[in-house]
């Protein structure tokens, strides 16, 4: 399936421009992230250097008065560290008064973890963790009650933190972890994915591996687990995405180019089961596949971007570009 991409002219175009929009951030932004969770599917936070901000982004599938989107700034989280991960608590809750609670788990470029909370009203806490010895790649939270944290990074560690964020266990990996992944439809395990290429499940009741994937070689930077469809994994090595069935083989099913230069970030999308993109070089391109069509994919190159995150239920993908958040749609 050949991916969308920004082309000089050409008699048959390789790549076809993202329909979409974009707001203005305060500072430049490296990383925007969808709230997963139904409750919360309105906020976006986004961040860069020393602070996260927490905005409502609603949609025209959403609210018909609106033309496209509506976004509107929220507050801000100021946290002293350059932001590498965002990961949203699922138990967020976007309500009216006491109702509402929102919680997010950020990894900084100082190896520590920040959990930021907040009723939206003016009770705002962060939490300093602190447990890796080098820079934390990616975080997760446990997918249905949010009442375990899973970080990794380059210290080959895998890290289980509690409710309270005192660390339970860690699992020790051959290279380091690049991205950590729960699943709602596969509650109790936990998928781990190694710069070296291998990407292993883990029972958390027994905190043990009981199944690996394999890339065949080639430097992994980034996988995700789809929940649409939990036998899915993506992942993008060297410049190649690949897509494994985990009820059939142990190997790719299928694969591709994605970039002509090394792919950096594969994200599923909530909203359908065949529906994913990545972000790769040159240029900072992100693109946007689908697995059903053998259609000329969606792209755009963008200044500066280090993050990829879905909507919670449209086929929407944000991306974090300098001093804006790109909205990229997708037809399902």
């Amino acid at each position: 399936m050949p991916p969308f991409q920004v082309s000089a002219i050409m008699e048959k175009p390789t790549t076809r421009r993202a329909v979409g929009g974009s707001f203005e951030t305060q500072g430049t932004v490296d990383l925007a992230e969808f709230s997963p969770s139904e409750n919360s599917s309105s906020l976006i936070a986004y961040g860069g250097n020393l602070r996260v901000s927490l905005g409502s982004c609603v949609f025209k599938e959403e609210d018909r008065d609106i033309p496209t989107f509506n976004y509107q700034h929220i507050r801000d989280f100021h946290l002293g560290a350059k932001v590498r991960s965002i990961a949203w608590n699922p138990a967020s809750v976007l309500g009216q008064g006491l109702q509402t609670s929102v919680q997010l788990c950020v990894a900084g470029d100082d190896n520590k973890l920040r959990v930021c909370s907040s009723d939206l009203r003016g009770a705002d806490t962060i939490k300093v963790v602190s447990g890796h010895k080098g820079f934390i790649n990616d975080v997760s939270f446990e997918s249905t009650e949010g009442s375990v944290v899973a970080s990794v990074g380059d210290d080959c560690r895998c890290r289980l933190w509690s409710e309270e964020f005192s660390q339970q266990t860690e699992f020790t990996l051959q290279s380091p972890g690049m991205s950590v992944s729960f699943n709602p439809l596969e509650p109790n395990k936990l998928m781990v994915a190694e710069k070296g290429g291998k990407i292993r499940f883990y029972d958390m009741i027994a905190e043990k591996p009981f199944m690996s994937l394999e890339t065949g070689g080639g430097s992994l930077l980034s996988a995700d687990w789809s929940r649409c469809n939990p036998s899915r994994v993506g992942a993008v090595v060297g410049g190649e995405w690949m897509i494994w069935d985990i009820t059939r083989s142990s190997y790719p099913q299928d694969k591709d180019q994605a970039h002509p230069q090394i792919g950096r970030v594969f994200r599923w999308s909530k909203a359908s089961p065949d529906l994913f993109a990545t972000l790769g070089g040159p240029q900072h391109q992100a693109k946007i596949f689908h697995l059903g069509h053998h259609q000329i994919p969606i792209c755009e190159t963008l200044p500066v971007t280090g993050s990829l995150s879905w909507h919670a239920f449209l086929p929407i993908c944000a991306v974090a570009m300098d001093t804006q958040v790109k909205l990229m749609f997708a037809e399902t």
